[in-house]
């Protein structure tokens, strides 16, 4: 069973299944994190939805680069877990699917091309301490070990 994090499903909501790959990307005592400026400003692991018909590992890679400007290599999946939320980007309720990745960060390859997007190179306890969602917090902490 995937683990839950955050507030449980609302009873009689529906809720759409929204997966999503993550990435972990530490480099020099430090890890690669997104500030996402809206719909409400947040520090966040990098990653998003995957696409019909794209594979987790082509989301991570794409997301990542999205949302950061960086190229990636070496993913190494660590587990999922599920959170219910709205989104008020897609106006839709989401049951998020969230896999979570290891990976190395190799390189900048320009600016974040996701609009509201900043890339972030955080102390790694800071960021386990203020990323946006608990999920995220627990699964960068297991890492930190």
């Amino acid at each position: 069973m995937t683990a839950r994090y955050g507030e449980p499903p609302e009873s009689g909501r529906r809720y759409t299944l929204r997966p999503g790959a993550y990435a972990i990307l530490p480099r020099n005592g430090a890890v690669l994190v997104t500030h996402q400026a809206d719909p409400w400003p947040e520090y966040q692991l990098p990653g998003g939805g995957i696409d019909a018909g794209e594979s987790p590992i082509a989301a991570l890679h794409r997301e990542v680069y999205e949302e950061t400007g960086w190229k990636i290599a070496q993913p190494r999946r660590l587990g999922a877990f599920r959170r219910f939320t709205y989104m008020p980007e897609y106006d839709l309720w989401a049951e998020k699917l969230c896999i979570i990745y290891a990976a190395h960060p190799v390189r900048p390859l320009g600016a974040p091309s996701e609009p509201g997007h900043q890339a972030v190179w955080m102390d790694p306890v800071l960021a386990s301490e203020i990323l946006g969602n608990p999920g995220d917090r627990d699964f960068l902490r297991r890492v930190l070990g």
